[in-house]
C-alpha cells in the first residue's frame, strides 16, 4: 500500500537560498508524526512544499500515490489534504456559521460524509455557541478551532498544522487544542504537526521529524526524541 505522504531527495528555495536540503520520508496512513525545528528550519516550507505553493522545489513528492510536480494547489487538495494555517487564516467579515458552511463547499466527493456541520458543533460546543458571531470577534483560541473545523469538513483523511499552538495560553492548548488534536488521532486521520512547543507536539505523535538546517537529522520514535537531550539541545535550544 501506497503511504499518504513521500517525500524524495526533495530539497526546496526561496531565489538563491536554499530552505530543504534532500529529504526522503515515507508517512503511512493514520500516522500521527511531529514535525520539529528551531524558526527558519524549514517546516513550513516544507508543509506548503506538499501543496505546490511557497518555495520553489525539485525531488518527488507523492501523495496517496500520486506525483503532484506541477500539480496546481487545488488539485492537490482533491487528493484528500487540508492545511491550517499559520495564523488561524479566516474571513473577518464572515460568521462562524458562514465560514464553516463555506468550507463545505469544498468537500471531497464522498457518499458518506464523516464530518458534518452538527457533528462539528458537537464535538466542538464553543463554535455552536458563537456560530452567529463575527470570526473577527474569537479568541485565538475559538479561532483554532474554526480552523481546525473548516479543514475536517473538507473530509480530508491528511491534515498538515502548521504551529496551532501559537499565541495560545497554555489552559487553552490544555483544555481546548489538545483534546481536538487527540480526537483526530483516534480517527485515524494522517496528521503532520509542525509545531515549536515540544510538550504538546510529543504528546499528540507517535513520530518525530526534526529539521537542523534545512536537513532531516532526526528519523524516529517520538518519545526516543524527548529522551535524547544531547540532540534537543542542539538543534532545539532545549
Amino acid at each position: 500500500m501506497n503511504p499518504d505522504l513521500s517525500l524524495t531527495a526533495m530539497s526546496a528555495r526561496y531565489d538563491n537560498a536554499d530552505v530543504l536540503q534532500d529529504i526522503s520520508l515515507d508517512i503511512p496512513a493514520g500516522q500521527s508524526v511531529a514535525l520539529l525545528g528551531r524558526n527558519g528550519a524549514g517546516k513550513t516550507s516544507l508543509l506548503h512544499s506538499l501543496f505546490n505553493m511557497g518555495p520553489q522545489w525539485r525531488g518527488q513528492i507523492r501523495i496517496k500515490g500520486q506525483e503532484v510536480a506541477n500539480w496546481p494547489t487545488h488539485r492537490i487538495a482533491r487528493l484528500g489534504m487540508a492545511l491550517v494555517p499559520q495564523g488561524r487564516g479566516r474571513f473577518p467579515t464572515l460568521t462562524v456559521a458562514e465560514s464553516l458552511r463555506l468550507s463545505g463547499l469544498a468537500r471531497r466527493m464522498r457518499a458518506d460524509d464523516a464530518w458534518t456541520l452538527e457533528r462539528i458543533y458537537t464535538t466542538m460546543p464553543r463554535l455552536f455557541e458563537r456560530r452567529q458571531s463575527s470570526c473577527a470577534a474569537l479568541s485565538g483560541g475559538e479561532r483554532q478551532l474554526l480552523a481546525l473545523a473548516r479543514a475536517l469538513l473538507t473530509q480530508s483523511s491528511i491534515l498538515l498544522l502548521d504551529e496551532p499552538s501559537e499565541g495560545l495560553a497554555p489552559m487553552t492548548i490544555e483544555d481546548t487544542l489538545l483534546p481536538q488534536l487527540q480526537q483526530l488521532r483516534r480517527e485515524g486521520i494522517t496528521v503532520l504537526l509542525a509545531e515549536q512547543n515540544l510538550s504538546l507536539a510529543l504528546r499528540l505523535a507517535d513520530r518525530a521529524l526534526l529539521l537542523g538546517h534545512g536537513q532531516l537529522v532526526y528519523d524516529g520514535c517520538a518519545e526516543q526524541l524527548r529522551q535524547n537531550s544531547d540532540l534537543l539541545h542542539r538543534h532545539l535550544g532545549i
